[in-house]
Order: structure tokens, then sequence, then C-alpha cells
């Protein structure tokens, strides 16, 4: 059965970055970023409906993916029911499965990892994202955004530590 494995966890938590190193050591499989889809939207950074635009355009884009009997990774923030609701539902559609997974990490090293990639990449998402951060309360966001996750339902929790042994562990995890 094909998976769409959903990482999942606060801003800085390593999603991305594991996802890319699935994505290359599983031919086949589909990296799906919707916060870089959404950067394809004309005037993005102004318009207050891209970021629902780009989500439902990943969701339509995943269920197609999954329908080709290959799985996909997502690395996405999504702390709402409803929302998770909604990847399930793709995944539901293609006859595939929906595997969870929340990256889990110390609030400190969230902000501290956040931090460096803000300092370090200078891509139109990791600085629209630093902005709305900072304006949302910064570090202090980030640290109440992370405790959110532990009360979130999940299929698997994976503590996110360095990068290779929080790979390990998700693949020990997905079996």
């Amino acid at each position: 059965m094909t998976r769409l494995i959903h990482l999942n966890g606060p801003p800085g938590v390593g999603k991305t970055t594991l996802a890319r190193r699935y994505a290359a050591d599983h031919p086949g499989v589909l990296l799906c970023d919707i916060d870089v889809l959404r950067t394809m939207i004309g005037d993005w950074q102004d318009d207050a409906d891209a970021a629902s635009r780009a989500r439902t355009a990943g969701l339509a884009l995943i269920t197609g993916y999954l329908s080709t009997g290959h799985d996909v990774v997502l690395p996405q923030t999504v702390g709402r029911g409803d929302e998770l609701a909604r990847f399930r539902a793709a995944a539901q559609a293609a006859a595939a499965e929906h595997v969870h997974i929340v990256l889990v990490a110390h609030p400190d090293v969230v902000v501290d990892r956040f931090r460096r990639r803000a300092a370090t990449l200078g891509d139109a998402w990791t600085t629209y994202a630093t902005a709305y951060v900072d304006g949302e309360g910064g570090d202090a966001a980030l640290r109440e955004w992370t405790s959110l996750f532990d009360g979130l339902p999940a299929d698997l929790r994976v503590p996110s530590t360095d990068p290779d042994a929080t790979y390990a562990a998700l693949l020990e995890a997905l079996g």
C-alpha cells in the first residue's frame, strides 16, 4: 500500500531536511513541499489566500501522485485536526495510508535550529517565514508552538536530535 508520510512539527524541527533525505534515498518518492509550492503563486507574500490555495493544490498533487502507486513525503506543519483530516482524506482518496509523524524536540533546540536556518538560507520562503515568526512573537512564539504538538494525535512520534539519528529513527518507525 502506498503511503503519505506526513512529517509534522513546529518550524525548525527538521521536517524538510528529513523529507529531502528520505526522498533522495527512496527512488520514486515525491517530496511535496507545500511551502515551496506556495512561493510559485504570483504575489504570494501579499496574498492572504495563497497559503490556503497552495495547500489545496498540494492535496490534489498528493492524491494524484499516490494514485500512481508511489509514496509521498510531506514536510508540513499542521496543528489543527480539521487540516489533518484533509491530508488523511487525500490519502484515502488514493487508497493509500496516511502516516502522521510528529517530530519532537526541546523548544530551545527548535528555536536554535530555526534561527540558524534564518541566518544561513536566503531563499524567499525562509525570509518570509522568519518575518512571520518574528511578527507573531519570535522565539517565545516558537517555544509555545513547539509545546502545542505535544497534545496533537500522531501515528508516530520521532525524536528530532541530530540528522543521522533522526533519520535512522524515522526509518525504524516506518518499518
